[in-house]
């Protein structure tokens, strides 16, 4: 594919140019749609009047439907995109940046998106269809997938889709998270994943960070007990990697465990472990739900980081799970690169 791609970038490269252009156009659309023209031209920085002719050539190929809602993507669009899929990443060099980070990471697999979430928050919605598509792969029959909470694990919940193999799937919180703002919750990741892909749920109501004697008097309960002994046999487990100080304050940590952080320079978060630059876990917080000797068992592991201030994060978190699948954007992968 490689050598059709650059013949054509010597011989058509105009060509090649109007089909990013075009795809890119619709790869919007399918993200956000319904979507006015107003909005499109606003995210991808194209005059209303150049974006007015491109979206009527949408239209008249019957990849798009425009109603009083906005425009969306129609099937025949849709089925296009992700036939485009593998050919506009070599174009735009995406593959290229799998290949380096892959390698750079020493991981199982990396998927990276183009954009950069911490200036556009439609790319956490690109990641949320990769990993959605990276899941899907992967699922088998009576499959139990723990889910962490957050931001970017929120956009996966919201591009999930139902599994069209109907097979079994049982949805679990990968720790508890009561406390934090509801919609970012485990729990509520967990629910809104089962709801879209038409599985099954069981739900952990504890809080994210307990005392040692709240933990062992909650681990003795029957009813939790049911539940973390399901989160230790999933067969998946899809994460967020967070930046460790910014984790600490999202989740009112007390100043002096704060500074105790600093100190310690951790630049990473998961699963309430802090790591340092060098992958070393240099905190950790009592919590109810999957450990990091848990994760390692786990056949499939997958997280989902992105944004460039992310990158010292993921770099670090990596160094200790190379059985991983990594799912990002360009602007953390740039930025991996370049460091």
């Amino acid at each position: 594919m490689q050598t059709l791609i650059d013949a054509q970038k010597k011989l058509l490269p105009d060509l090649l140019e109007i089909m990013q252009k075009r795809y890119q156009i619709l790869h919007h659309i399918r993200l956000m749609q319904p979507i006015g023209r107003r909005v499109l031209s606003t995210n991808l920085g194209i005059s209303e009047r150049v974006l007015r002719s491109e979206v009527q050539f949408l239209k008249e190929q019957n990849l798009i439907d425009i109603s009083s809602a906005g425009m969306s993507v129609t099937p025949e669009g849709s089925e296009l995109l992700k036939n485009l899929e593998d050919m506009m990443k070599e174009v735009s060099g995406l593959k290229d940046l799998e290949r380096k980070i892959k390698s750079l990471l020493d991981i199982k697999d990396v998927i990276v998106v183009a954009g950069d979430s911490d200036l556009s928050p439609w790319v956490k919605k690109e990641m949320g269809r990769a990993c959605v598509a990276c899941m899907k792969e992967r699922l088998t029959s009576q499959s139990i997938v723990a889910v962490t909470g957050g931001t970017t694990l929120a956009a996966v919940a919201e591009m999930m889709t139902p599994e069209l193999k109907q097979i079994d799937i049982l949805f679990v919180p990968a720790r508890g998270g009561l406390g934090e703002d509801v919609k970012n919750q485990a729990n509520t990741i967990c629910a809104r994943m089962a709801e879209k892909a038409m599985g099954n749920y069981r739900l952990l109501h504890v809080p994210d960070q307990l005392s040692d004697e709240a933990y062992q008097s909650m681990i003795e309960e029957p009813a939790i007990k049911e539940v973390l002994d399901l989160i230790r046999s999933s067969n998946m487990v899809i994460h967020g990697i967070g930046d460790a100080i910014t984790m600490a304050e999202r989740r009112k940590t007390a100043s002096e465990e704060i500074e105790k952080i600093k100190q310690r320079r951790a630049v990473a978060e998961a699963f309430g472990y802090y790591f340092n630059q060098e992958g070393e876990v240099v905190h950790k917080v009592k919590t109810m739900g999957i450990q990091l000797e848990d994760v390692k068992k786990v056949e499939h592991v997958i997280a989902v980081a992105g944004g460039a201030s992310k990158a010292k994060a993921i770099k670090a978190y990596m160094k200790q799970a190379h059985h991983s699948v990594l799912i990002t954007d360009e602007g953390a992968a740039r930025e991996l690169i370049r460091e």
